[in-house]
Order: C-alpha cells, then sequence, then structure tokens
C-alpha cells in the first residue's frame, strides 16, 4: 500500500513471460511494481510442502540500481499478451492479479466467480473444465473476500457479535469494496459505514453498489460519515477494515477523515466500552500503523493486515492445487511463520535506515 509510484513512462521494458522447463507447473503474479510481494515466498512454502514442483514468477522486477528511489521497474506484459501466453501455457496452473490490472482483466477471462462480481475486481485466475463442453475455463475471482472474511473471523474473540451490528470501511478503494460485500455476506453487519478522504470516490462507490443491488432494502445501507459530530448518534461498529496507506494525514479533506476516524474509535477513556476489531490492511513497509496505534489505544483489537494476505493466498492455493491446503497438518502454520519473519526482517531493515 506504501509502494513506489508506478512507472508511467512506456519505454520502460517489458519483463518476459517465462515457462522454466525445469517445472511442472507455473503460476504468475501479474502487475506491477512488485518488489514488495510476500505472494511467491507464499506459495513456495505450500508448494514445497506438497511435494509439487512448481513455482511463482512475479511478472515485473526491479532495474537498476539501490541507489535510485523509487528504483525503475519492467512492466508487466499487456493484457492481450498475457492472456495469449497462459491460454497456450500447458504448465500454468494459476495466477495472482495485482494492480493496475485487477479491473482490466476481467472482461478477457471466460468467467468470474459470484466474489469478483460483487467485489468488482479480479485477483485470482483459476483453471476449471466447463462441464458442458469439457474444455479448459480461466475463471476470475477474488480471494481477497476470503482474506478479509477469515482475518476477522478467526481472530475476533466473538465473531457472532458481528451479526446485525453495523461496520465502518476506511478507504475507497478495491480493498474498501470488497469488505462491503464481505460484511454483507458473512458478517451480516446491519449498516456500513465509509469513511474517506476523497468524497468523489465515496460516491463511485456509491452508485456501482445502486447499479448492482437495485433493490437497496435487501442489503445493509452503505453511509457515508463525514463530520466527526455524526459519529456520537451513531451504533458503535462491531468490524472495522482499513485500507488506507499508512502517511500522517496533511490536506484538509485527510485531516477531517482523519478526525472523523479517531471519532469512531475513541479514546483510552472509552477503552472499556469498545467489543470491536478492526483489520489494518496496511502492513508494508511496518505492520504497526498509526490507526493500528489509534485503535489500539480506544481499546480495539487489532488484527494486522498479514492475515488478510495469507488466507487469500492459502484459498488461491486450494484453487490451483486441489489440496485440501487448510487441512494439510502444519500447512497453515509454516506459512504464518514465514510471513511473520519477511514482515519483522523488513520491519528491522526499515528501523535502521
Amino acid at each position: 500500500m506504501a509502494a513506489p509510484a508506478v512507472p508511467t513512462n512506456q519505454t520502460q521494458p517489458e519483463e518476459p513471460i517465462s515457462i522454466p522447463e525445469h517445472l511442472d507447473g507455473v503460476a504468475y503474479l501479474y502487475g506491477h511494481p512488485l518488489l514488495n510481494s510476500l505472494s511467491p515466498p507464499l506459495h513456495q512454502t505450500v508448494y514445497n510442502a506438497l511435494g509439487l514442483n512448481w513455482t511463482q514468477i512475479p511478472l515485473s522486477s526491479v532495474t537498476g540500481t539501490s541507489a535510485t528511489y523509487p528504483p525503475p521497474y519492467t512492466l508487466s506484459p499487456s493484457i492481450d499478451k498475457y492472456m495469449a501466453s497462459i491460454r497456450s501455457n500447458p504448465k500454468f496452473v494459476g495466477s495472482s492479479v495485482t494492480m493496475p490490472h485487477k479491473v482490466a482483466i476481467m472482461p478477457h477471462l471466460d468467467d468470474l466467480t459470484e466474489h469478483a462480481r460483487q467485489a468488482g475486481a479480479c485477483n485470482t485466475i483459476f483453471l476449471r473444465d466447463d462441464p458442458a463442453t469439457g474444455k479448459k475455463q480461466y475463471v476470475g475471482t477474488n480471494t481477497d473476500c476470503d482474506g478479509i472474511r477469515e482475518a476477522l473471523t478467526q481472530n475476533a474473540p466473538n465473531p457472532e457479535r458481528f451479526r446485525g451490528r453495523p461496520a465502518l470501511i476506511i478507504g475507497g478503494g478495491g480493498t474498501a469494496r470488497t469488505a462491503i460485500y464481505v460484511m454483507r455476506r458473512w458478517l451480516g453487519s446491519s449498516a456500513i459505514y465509509v469513511v474517506n478522504r476523497d468524497a468523489a470516490e465515496v460516491a463511485t462507490i456509491l452508485e456501482e453498489d445502486r447499479q448492482r443491488n437495485p433493490d437497496s432494502s435487501a442489503v445493509a445501507p452503505l453511509i457515508h460519515v463525514t463530520d466527526p459530530a455524526q459519529v456520537a448518534a451513531l451504533e458503535s461498529p462491531a468490524a472495522i477494515v482499513s485500507g488506507i496507506p499508512n502517511y500522517p494525514p496533511k490536506t484538509p479533506e485527510e485531516l477531517n477523515a482523519r478526525a472523523v476516524i479517531q471519532a469512531f474509535l475513541g479514546t483510552a477513556a472509552d477503552a472499556s466500552k469498545q467489543e470491536g476489531v478492526i483489520l489494518e490492511m496496511c502492513y508494508h513497509p511496518v505492520p504497526w500503523t498509526e490507526i493500528a496505534q489509534l485503535a489500539s489505544t480506544g481499546g480495539w483489537k487489532v488484527i494486522i493486515g498479514s492475515e488478510a494476505l495469507i488466507w487469500q493466498g492459502l484459498e488461491q492455493a486450494r484453487l490451483w492445487t486441489g489440496h485440501d491446503i487448510v487441512g494439510t497438518p502444519g500447512l497453515v502454520q509454516q506459512v504464518k511463520d514465514l510471513v511473520a519473519k519477511t514482515l519483522a526482517e523488513r520491519a528491522a531493515n526499515k528501523s535502521s535506515l
């Protein structure tokens, strides 16, 4: 989330799509920039544990020297080129899809799951045989839905307390859209508050939601909260998902949004009243953010975003391998240990700079 800027100069070199001969299966990580992605080592841990001669290849890498910041990146191939490559690749097993392709790739796929349709984005491609023709289909889904759901329900003291209570979204991007779907479908939220610095982004979310759910009475309403004074009259949320970068607020819009967030999170004096959890999706370059600290001070249980990363990746691995990943003894813990170790090393490197 706090990644260096994506290069816009189209003279940047394009990353080639390689198919290593020594491998039995190839997954890809499609997008750019991918310098800080934990996806390849997460999936390699799974493949090694299952005895699969597979790997995941990122289709973006760093060029230049470490003295260059932000570093120049290779660009991922165009969607047309990428789709043609994977359709003709007998070793292709699946793909993670990240920015800037999560939305644009959807029309190029053979089918979409309800997760992808409701979230409005695709972060995963998996293979499926068409039941009618037997032909191979390239299907888009969104395992971020699984990641957010599992991160919240696996780590909440009492997940049933989400049901019939409001929830809160902080942000206006893809994470917000995915979290709305999760809160409605699995948490049973009664209403969903939205706080974001950009009113136009929220207006877009509201309009998309009206088009997707024309019968507004059938879903938990979205409520745009723009004034800290509004918060006192609202029922406290039981679940919060924060999907904004870890930057100090500077502009008037950012400062106002932070004031609204602080009103929801409360203070140390309110800690005894809080019974909810917050999933802080920003975990790079450090997993403990300003929002996490504010929430902790206010008495909220903080879940770091790497939990969502882990569970979305495990669902991807299930779709690609056909194995019961969660049911494989010790595998989930292996993945958790890998992610925790990597984040700890990054945080240590960051603090030494």
